[in-house]
């Protein structure tokens, strides 16, 4: 049987297949739906969410250590989070297979960088892989539980964003059940101790030497005889792209083992073309070795490296052909960037913050990085998880010692506190800062598709758990100065703020208020009441002010001829923010 799945979608099926026992991840588009995908096998796998990228990667060692085949999934810059373990794993080995996927992000189209992650494959001394379509996916998983297994290594995927969401035909199997494989303590393998490390590190080389080997004797990398003229070789969704623009006029060497890389192989198809070039996204990984060999070809002298590739693009480079579209006056086109969901709670708090003056703004990474933009403008710096409270920390420390007036607030969402704001939280504390933290609980991980987390009171696979409590936890990291804020009322705001800035001393403000778009868990139903009704602007009292519209919500729309501000009753869900910042009372809440 085939099933039309994502590439995420496959590489559950396919860890399934593989007969994994073990996956952690902390979620991060492009890679979220692999974990969720996988919970659903809830008699076979455990699938947990991890506070963040090190601890899934930990955990999912671990269970490869005691005999299990293991799993851990991230986005590229979760590996840079993962990296100190992930590094150290590549001279332990591993006992039970264990696969670690790399979702990279070509384009940005949700990440603060688009680095490239196979380097970390060389770096680590690693195996690596890379699938071409869902199919590959999945069948993947299986070849790398066999790879790690046979040759003592963890086995780094690396995907791409369209890969990960791609759709294409995959056949469906059964599940091999593998039996754990015994435990044994081994001081020689895992206690990596210098002494150890330096044995290891020899072992490393030459496993990567028997790796090399094979990576010239695999099915997964194999030669497409064609026209020989051009000579493709490529890996990844770049071969696709690839055969989109030669078809049948090149022959392709076709990667799905990439490091390390099949030199031998390579030479042979080399010497077999007349031109050679090499198709990869996003840095010249590939190029890099193939020319330090001695062996000559082109690409990123002809294909860029910034930025997500396409057809059309190494059509354009490499045959200097543009394709035919429809011809339009892109000057019409409305410019729509992303902004907060009517209702959000970060709103209000954006909102607030944001006529403060004399103030700095760290920001962090989530659904509220976009209270930097227009019309709230409330941030100043995005830098990655967990930055806000450690950036906020270092200027206050100058602020104080220069006797600059200026205050810092750090703002920080609650799946990201608990990813890697704690740390920088206790380094407020232990150094004395007197910065303003601002943890935005919205009580899910909203940005990549509402995921639980320490602080819902559920697991990945929906069990009930202890729920985090933020107030108690910055209050045992040594916060004296704490408050809990209602974002939706701004006159809460105001007076939480002007406590905050009055203070000599570290605080910390906690904005309580589930996501607009969340469905309510028990505890949300509980804790939170919710007056349902729709705002809606009486025309005759709208002066055309603009205030409401300044609050930046979709709902709201302001008709330039008529001067006066409506609200989109499909959108609104009552949060009451505009009907607070208007100066002449009028908007009003009706019943749905």
């Amino acid at each position: 049987m085939k099933k039309l799945l994502t590439g995420n979608e496959a590489i559950a099926l396919g860890a399934y297949e593989a007969g994994i026992h073990y996956a952690a991840a902390y979620p991060g588009t492009p890679s979220t739906e692999i974990l969720e995908e996988l919970a659903v096998y809830k008699e076979e796998v455990i699938a947990e969410w991890a506070p963040n990228e090190k601890v899934a990667l930990e955990s999912a060692l671990g269970a490869s250590i005691f005999g299990a085949r293991s799993l851990a999934a991230m986005k590229h810059v979760g590996l840079n989070v993962a990296a100190d373990p992930f590094f150290t794993a590549g001279y332990t080995g591993v006992n039970g297979g264990m696969i670690l996927i790399t979702a990279d992000d070509p384009g940005l189209h949700s990440s603060q960088n688009e680095q490239d992650n196979r380097y970390y494959a060389k770096s680590a001394k690693v195996a690596m892989i890379e699938p071409s379509d869902s199919q590959e996916a999945k069948d993947m998983v299986k070849s790398a539980m066999e790879i790690s297994e046979g040759f003592d290594t963890l086995v780094l995927m690396r995907l791409t964003t369209r890969i990960c969401h791609s759709k294409s035909l995959v056949e469906v199997g059964e599940r091999k059940e593998v039996p754990l494989k015994p435990y044994e303590k081994n001081l020689m393998k895992y206690y990596v101790a210098p002494a150890v490390a330096k044995q290891l590190h020899v072992k490393v080389e030459e496993r990567l030497k028997r790796l090399e080997k094979f990576s010239n004797e695999t099915d997964l990398n194999y030669f497409e005889w064609n026209d020989k003229k051009i000579g493709v070789i490529s890996s990844g969704v770049a071969y696709q792209y690839a055969k989109e623009t030669f078809k049948d006029n090149a022959s392709y060497f076709k990667l799905g083992f990439t490091y390390p890389l099949p030199m031998e192989k390579i030479r042979k198809f080399a010497e077999e073309v007349e031109t050679l070039y090499v198709v990869e996204e996003l840095e010249p990984f590939m190029e890099e070795q193939i020319k330090a060999a001695g062996i000559h070809c082109m690409g990123k002298d002809k294909i860029p490296n910034i930025w997500e590739l396409n057809p059309e693009i190494v059509e354009k480079a490499l045959l200097d052909k543009e394709r035919e579209t429809i011809d339009y006056d892109k000057s019409i086109v409305v410019n729509r960037p992303p902004t907060l969901c009517a209702g959000c709670p970060h709103r209000g708090f954006f909102y607030e913050l944001g006529k403060r003056k004399n103030t700095i703004i760290s920001g962090d990474i989530g659904c509220y990085t976009l209270g930097g933009a227009e019309p709230l403008n409330a941030m100043d710096t995005t830098i990655c998880m967990g930055a806000s409270v450690s950036l906020g920390h270092g200027m206050e420390k100058l602020i104080d010692k220069y006797n600059d007036d200026k205050r810092v607030v750090s703002v920080i969402g609650d799946s990201t506190f608990f990813h890697s704001g704690m740390t920088s939280l206790l380094d407020v504390v232990y150094n004395n800062s007197n910065t303003i933290t601002c943890i935005l609980d919205n009580r899910v991980t909203g940005m990549t598709g509402h995921q639980d987390n320490p602080g819902t009171g559920y697991t990945l696979q929906g069990e009930s758990t202890k729920m985090a409590n933020i107030p108690e936890i910055v209050k045992a990291l040594g916060i004296e100065h704490v408050r809990t804020v209602n974002p939706l009322k701004l006159d809460e705001l105001k007076e939480t703020f002007d406590w905050a800035y009055n203070l000599d001393g570290p605080s910390v403000v906690i904005s309580r208020w589930p996501c607009a778009l969340k469905k309510l868990s028990e505890y949300d139903i509980e804790e939170f009441e919710y007056v349902p009704g729709v705002c809606k602007v009486d025309q005759d009292k709208c002066i055309g002010c603009k205030m409401c519209v300044n609050t930046g919500c979709p709902a709201i729309y302001f008709d330039k001829a008529a001067k006066k501000s409506s609200i989109d009753e499909t959108q609104c869900v009552g949060c009451e923010v505009c009907m607070q910042v208007c100066p002449v009372k009028a908007i009003s809440k009706v019943g749905e």
